[in-house]
């Protein structure tokens, strides 16, 4: 999951050397924390936050696929 939040923002941004994903285990539950650079963030997020809805998304029906609950925290 990790790896998939990582490839899909690093597509998204101008500086993908900044981008940051970090794993956290909460439970039951994974924790995944995207960091961007300051400049990116309204890139990630999109326009009413479309794009990160669409990140959530894509990273909720991959873990649906191993039977997982999967959170994505932008910061």
């Amino acid at each position: 999951m990790k790896e998939l939040v990582e490839v899909i923002a690093k597509s998204l941004v101008e500086h993908p050397d900044e981008v940051v994903v970090t794993e956290k285990q909460s439970g039951k539950t994974l924790v995944l924390e995207l960091k961007v650079a300051p400049s990116d963030m309204g890139k990630v997020i999109g326009k009413q936050g479309r794009i990160a809805k669409a990140i959530r998304s894509v990273v909720k029906a991959a873990a649906s696929r191993e039977d997982k609950k999967v959170v994505v925290d932008i910061m």
